[in-house]
């Protein structure tokens, strides 16, 4: 009773700091390992996943009743993000991301170095650029970022968040509501493998997906309430996490 607890208690928290700014699992994903050590690795992201998409849905729809997104760019995109990461998760299983692994620390530094020295960085909605050069960059960025996300997987969110801030000229906040449906694709099209394999623990999955979903609404009304400002805080707050998390993973374990 007393795990079951602590793992609603991972899942809120989860649901709470993925809503924001994305890297719920840097949360999730280690406390089921450490619950069920001897439950197959593939079945326990399975059932991240499955627990994970839909306080990242909830999110996402809560997003979109206050922040505009061009659908136009966004639905091409979120389609890329759902093909390549159903390509990413079935690659993985043949290919290990070995290399990935060691060098993803490196990429989180970069972008962290970046977001700390532009103090103005994603403090303005300044959109860069409009019609097909939009539409066909976002569907570039949803291809590479969903097959990693398939393929490996930690920090999606955030760096969904970086692109579209840093390349597309959002605001935080108008990033994050984006990196929210990119990151329903991802998780969708990963969960669909994961399902049809057999690897998710569907009851459990659930358990933890109805403590997400309350983190996941305490999290967007914070993150809508406070602005870009209260986002751009905690991304790089999750950036540096995720920077310690990657490094031991890649280096020390």
């Amino acid at each position: 009773m007393m795990d079951m607890l602590l793992l609603g208690l991972a899942a809120f928290f989860a649901g709470f700091v993925d809503s924001i700014v994305g890297g719920g699992g840097l949360v999730q994903v280690p406390a089921l390992f450490s619950f069920f050590p001897g439950t197959p690795p593939a079945t326990l992201l399975g059932t991240n996943k499955f627990a994970g998409v839909w306080g990242t849905t909830v999110a996402a729809r809560n997003y979109l009743r206050q922040v505009k997104v061009r659908w136009a760019m966004l639905v091409p995109a979120a389609a890329m993000a759902f093909l390549f990461s159903f390509c990413g998760a079935y690659l993985v299983t043949h290919i290990p991301p070995t290399h990935l692994r060691k060098a993803l620390p490196f990429v989180l530094v970069a972008v962290a170095i970046y977001t700390f020295k532009k103090k103005d960085f994603g403090s303005a909605d300044r959109p860069l650029f409009s019609g097909n050069k939009e539409i066909w960059l976002a569907m570039l960025v949803g291809a590479g970022i969903g097959f990693y996300d398939g393929f490996f997987g930690p920090g999606t969110g955030s760096f969904f968040m970086f692109l579209f801030v840093r390349f597309f000229g959002y605001d935080f906040l108008r990033a994050s509501a984006v990196a929210k449906v990119l990151n329903v694709a991802c998780n969708a099209a990963a969960l669909s493998w994961f399902g049809f394999s057999g690897h998710v623990l569907w009851i459990l999955g659930g358990l933890m997906a109805v403590c997400g979903i309350g983190g996941s609404l305490l999290g967007t009304h914070l993150a809508i309430k406070h602005g870009t400002g209260f986002v751009r805080k905690m991304f790089l707050f999750v950036v540096i996490c995720l920077i310690c998390k990657t490094s031991y993973d890649g280096f020390l374990r």
